[in-house]
């Protein structure tokens, strides 16, 4: 299953929500639907509400993201992380 990845913007913040299992036959998808939105915000959240699982392909991409954004000087967070997917996290030190 490819994993969505829809955008909506609360004043200055652009809200990215991906939908589906990231891994590593999506996590290029992911990355690549990530980055194109990425060019043109500041500061954004990723809400893993609809996010079942992510391996270790998918944690990269999300550290790729939020390195970029600290080089850009912008904001970054992540939000709704399930248990699992927190402690995923939480083990790789992100």
């Amino acid at each position: 299953m490819a994993v969505s990845l829809s955008e909506r913007s609360v004043g200055q913040v652009t809200i990215l929500k991906p939908s589906g299992r990231i891994d590593s036959q999506s996590s290029p998808e992911f990355e690549s639907a990530l980055n194109d939105k990425l060019n043109s915000v500041q500061n954004v959240i990723l809400d893993f509400a609809d996010v079942p699982y992510i391996s270790s392909a998918g944690l990269r991409v999300v550290l790729v993201v939020a390195k970029r954004m600290s080089r850009s000087q912008g904001q970054f967070a992540l939000v709704s992380l399930k248990p699992e997917i927190l402690s995923v996290f939480k083990i790789s030190g992100l």
